[in-house]
Parts: C-alpha cells; structure tokens; sequence
C-alpha cells in the first residue's frame, strides 16, 4: 500500500467529513443562487448571512455524526443509509431555521431552508450511491469473467433477494439469466439480470450461457414441481442447488448461507407439519422432558423439538457415550438458555433407570431408544427382545413407579403384522405400553409411523455411500415400497400426539403415498449428477429375511378413527391384560439368554399370533401357550 492509500485509510473520516462541509457550502450558495435566479442583490450579500453556514455546518456534523453517517462503507450503501441521511439532514435542517428564527434580527428567505437540504442530501446522497454504483460495475465486469456461471430458477421474492445478494457480495459468481415460468416477467430484469424464459427452455439456455450452476430459488415449490425442474434442469456437468422449503424458513426470508444441495426431501415433497404450538408448549413449558435414546436419529430431533418449547430440563439418556457428546454439544449451542442433563443408562439396566429417574423426576417421557436395523435383528433376535422388549418394559415399569405424568413410546410401521424380528418385539413393546396403561396415574401412549428420511441405518445413506463409489446401487425387489416422512415432521407430529393422549392408545402418523424403493435410487442418483443406468447401475438383490414389500401402518382388524389433527389417527384394537403382558415379556426374556434364533422367533410368535417367519412351522412344539389370543 503507497504512502497516499495509508494516509487515506488513517485519516478517512476526516476526509468524508471535509467532503461533506463542501457539500453544505456548494448547497448552501447554491440555494442563495437559485432563490434569486443566480443574481443575489447586494443587501443579501452581507457577511452576516454568510456567517450563517458556520452554526448550519455544526448542526449538520453533530447529527450526521449521531447518525453514523461518516463512517459507513458507502459501496453497500442501501435504503437504510437513504433513511438515516434525509432523517439527519431534517433535524439539522430544523435546527437550523429554529436557531434563525430566534436570533436573526433581520429578514431571511425562507426558501433557503428548503431548498438547501434539498441540495445537501442531493450531494451526500449522489456521492455514496456513485460509489456503490461504481463498485457494483466493478464486481460486474469482474463476475463476467468468473469460473462459476450461474442460472437463477425463479424470478419471485426468493430469487430476488438471492440474486440482490449475490450481485453485491459475491463477484465470483457471474449470475447469466434468470428463468420463470410467468411470461409477463419474461425479458424483464432483475437487477441487471434478464428473466431469458421458461423453465421448460433450460437444457438449451445451460450451453447457449455456458452456466457451471443452477440454483432454484422458489421455496414454494411442490414435490412435484421440483422433480419437473430438476429433470428439466439437469445437464451434465451441472451442479443443481436449491434454497429450504417456505415452512423451514424462520423468519420467511432466504439468504444465500441457506443454499445447499437438492434434497431426497424436496421432491417427495411433504407437507409442512401445522403444529399446535399451544398445546405443546403448555405440555413442556417448565417441565423436566426425558428422552431415551436421544443420541439416535429420531431421539435427537426430539431433544432440538422439544427444547424449543424451554422445558426447565431435558434430560438426554443415550447409551452411547459419543452421540450423547454430539447432541449435548449441538443443544448447548443452539438452545443455551435451557438446562441440559446428559446421562448414561443403558434402558436394560432397571436400577439405572430407578436412580436416574428418583434424581431428575420427569413430568414427560419420550421413549425413543431401540434396535431398529431389520437384518442386524434377526442376525441378533436375542438382543433385540433384550433392548425392545425388556428395556421398554423397564422403562415403562420406571416410569410407572416414579409417577410421570405422560409417557410416549416410539413405534414403527414395521410392528404391524410383523414379518421380521425387529417389528415383532416393537409389537410386543406396543402390547406392554398398552397393558401398563390399566390403572396407572402415567398417561401411557404410542405413536407409529413408518421410515423417516436419512436415519441412521436407513436405506437413503447407504444408496448415497454406494453412489459416492460409483455404484452398484442395491435395490432388494423391483416392487419394494416404503413410506417415508421427514425426521423433523415424524418428531414434531409425536409432539403433538403427546398432547391429544387418551392413555393406552396407539396414535398412527398419516405418512403419505408410499414410494418405490427403485424411485427413491434413481432420484438420488440424479441428485448426485449422474444418470440412473448409464453413470451407475442399480441391482436387484432380493428380499432380505423379515422384509415385507409393502409396509402396512394398521392391523387387521385395528380400526383407525381420526383425531383433531389432520395428520394423526388413533388405532383402536384389542388390548391384552397386564399381567399376562407381564408373563410374556418374562418368558421372552429368559429365552433371550438362553435359547437360539429359531426358538426366540416361536416365542414372539405365542405373543403376537400375526408374526410370520420363515420356518415357524418348525418350532412351534418347543413354545408355551403365552397368550390367551394366539
């Protein structure tokens, strides 16, 4: 930096100040000038009237001053800066005419005190937004010679406080057109950008622009109407990026910092989840909420959900020490005004549970903690009854003698007419909850729901970890469908089942149409910038033991009726006694430790008649009667 730019930056407001001090007088003389149509007769040529600008040059530097007027970076000057300068230079103005009034004993034009503000704030004004002018051309000419070309899809509100953005702060990034489907906005432009066309037109735009990027910028938009643009939109070699859907906008503006990747969410598609905050936040306000497994996928959207209603403590139980680290840290940040108690406890240790509950006394519980990978269950179907069964019941029983006021269970669609081990001893989980809800003060309630996007085991990080290798990507059947909903709504919507709850009742969450499992691969590979079939091939490696093609959310014979909320049904079915439950669950433990996989599986068949296995034929000679419905 040369000795002038130093003595420039060191002595910057004195320079904007000496600036301004020139504008005041050229503003002041001009007035003079104009009011008497550039010839001022000689009696309004006296130096008193001059000397007038010495107590106009102090008014205007004090409020400038106050203002901050003097120190503002004038090349991201806006409507602000424009406010604060006609605000500043009308109460010096004001100042002004009052001192004159009062001490000026002889006549004075009163036009002088309209038109001199007038061209002060014309001059000051005109300065700042030349700069800013001059520094947006700069970027400008610099952005046309950038690596990264960006086609803006969306001309509405969103696209325009994207691109107003970009524009100003980003000259890396040479923004080539705009695309909109509203004809009357095409060939119009939004700061210096043209709208060019349709979306439908992209394919030729992307290579007739050269653009390295597209960006869709309408958070409105349907799951169907981000499959079209995507598919419409995707070139090779192009990168597709989106903004956050409308409901996942805090404050209902969008800035670039939330620009990130399309999502598998974006095109399924959901619906945002209507929430009665109310209710909720009459429920945790103030209360000690306990999570079980709060450091797993489900748990700790729970633990983000639930602090967002200021419990007076959440308490996180994980057995993992490394995930509770994670979700006390990301809390601690997020929410720093709610008391956090993380906890290790395993949910099979009971006298862990007893000393855990007798010292933080929870009014709320919400049982997330299981073994939910269907393979690894019934490679384990031990553990399984071990972990869903007996830490439930633990749990359950814990919750029971401590006298919680409300109690929630996580489900799974998987529990309905079970086909793997994982849905049965969730089935069974159910069954308890249910019995241990007869008598008991604690508000005993389930709520199931089918896959949630992106979890911890599911289906979605592994097709992303096998395209990320180049594929195959592993579908097990053509026909195999799913129902999926996000993590954020499957929380939010247990939430809100907490506050309908009749205990013992078994809430269903409306999950939607299900979705192919081969959709679901061949979205995902798109969204990677790839082609299905041609970049990375997807297999057929048949059905794994205990998957259903279809998942099912009701039981035969479970009718469902709907509640006050749109998206939460009750499931009304044939409830078993509790000390039969008691019973089972003993029995079904004791097989756990000492029996094989063929025998644990005829057991949870006694208790759940519906369970189908392969080979249960084989063992149902070994088993006693558990229940008196099989």
């Amino acid at each position: 930096m040369s000795r002038v730019s130093t003595l420039v930056v060191q002595y910057r407001r004195l320079i904007v100040w000496l600036a301004h001090v020139l504008f005041w007088m050229l503003a002041y003389a001009g007035a003079w000038l104009l009011r008497f149509d550039f010839q001022v007769p000689e009696f309004w040529l006296q130096p008193a009237y001059a000397l007038w600008l010495l107590p106009l040059v102090g008014f205007r530097t004090v409020t400038y001053a106050y203002f901050g007027l003097f120190h503002g970076i004038w090349k991201y000057v806006g409507q602000r800066d424009l406010e604060d300068l006609i605000l500043a230079t009308a109460i010096s103005t004001g100042l002004f005419g009052f001192s004159v009034a009062l001490l000026h004993t002889g006549p004075f034009p009163r036009s002088i005190f309209l038109v001199e503000p007038l061209l002060s704030l014309a001059m000051a004004a005109g300065l700042r937004f030349s700069v800013r002018t001059f520094a947006q051309t700069a970027r400008r000419i610099e952005a046309t010679s950038a690596s990264r070309r960006l086609l803006l899809v969306g001309a509405g509100d969103a696209g325009e406080a994207l691109l107003r953005e970009i524009v100003r702060s980003m000259p890396s990034i040479h923004v080539v057109g705009i695309l909109d489907d509203d004809e009357g906005k095409h060939g119009m432009s939004i700061h210096g950008v043209r709208v060019l066309g349709a979306i439908d037109q992209a394919g030729q735009l992307v290579g007739q622009h050269q653009a390295t990027e597209v960006l869709i910028a309408i958070p409105g938009a349907t799951g169907a109407q981000m499959r079209r643009i995507l598919d419409l939109v995707s070139v090779d070699g192009v990168s597709v990026r989106t903004v956050p859907g409308v409901h996942r906008l805090v404050d209902g503006r969008v800035t670039v910092s939330q620009i990130r990747e399309v999502a598998i969410e974006d095109l399924l598609g959901r619906e945002p989840v209507e929430l009665d905050t109310v209710g909720i936040g009459a429920m945790i306000r103030d209360e000690v909420v306990l999570v079980t497994g709060a450091g797993g996928s489900i748990g700790s959207e729970l633990c983000r959900q639930v602090a967002r209603f200021q419990p007076r403590t959440l308490v996180l139980v994980e057995q993992a020490e490394n995930a509770l680290y994670h979700i006390h840290q990301e809390l601690k940040r997020a929410f720093p005004q709610v008391e956090l108690w993380p906890r290790i406890a395993d949910i099979a240790d009971r006298q862990r549970l007893d000393m855990l509950f007798g010292e933080v006394k929870p009014g709320l519980v919400l049982h997330a903690a299981a073994h939910k990978h269907v393979p690894m269950m019934e490679w384990n179907p031990g553990e399984a009854v071990k972990n869903n069964v007996g830490g439930t019941a633990n749990v359950v029983e814990t919750a029971h003698n401590h006298r919680v006021a409300r109690f929630v269970m996580i489900s799974t669609d998987k529990a309905v007419n079970p086909t793997s081990v994982m849905g049965c001893t969730k089935r069974v989980a159910e069954l308890y909850v249910q019995s241990r809800a007869q008598g008991s003060a604690t508000s005993f309630v389930t709520v199931r729901f089918g896959n949630v996007l992106g979890s911890n085991g599911s289906v979605i990080p592994l097709f992303r970890e096998q395209i990320r290798r180049g594929g195959p990507v592993t579908v097990t059947h053509p026909d195999m469908q799913r129902y999926f909903m996000t993590i954020p709504e499957a929380s939010q919507l247990v939430l809100e089942a907490a506050t309908l709850g009749e205990s013992g009742e078994i809430y269903v969450l409306d999950m939607g149409k299900p979705v192919r499992i081969t959709t679901l691969a061949e979205d995902l590979i798109r969204l990677s910038g790839l082609k299905p079939g041609r970049d990375v091939e997807i297999v057929y490696t048949g059905v794994r033991p205990g998957e259903k093609l279809f998942e099912e959310l009701a039981i035969d014979g479970e009718n469902t009726s709907k509640t006050k909320h749109p998206k939460i049904f009750v499931g009304i079915g044939q409830e078993r006694e509790y000390t039969q439950m008691q019973q089972s669950v003993s029995v079904l433990l004791a097989a756990a430790d000492t029996s094989d996989g063929p025998t644990i599986k005829a057991h949870l068949k006694r208790v759940v008649p519906r369970y189908t296995y392969e080979g249960d034929h084989e063992s149902r000679s070994n088993v006693i009667s558990l229940s008196p419905y099989s």
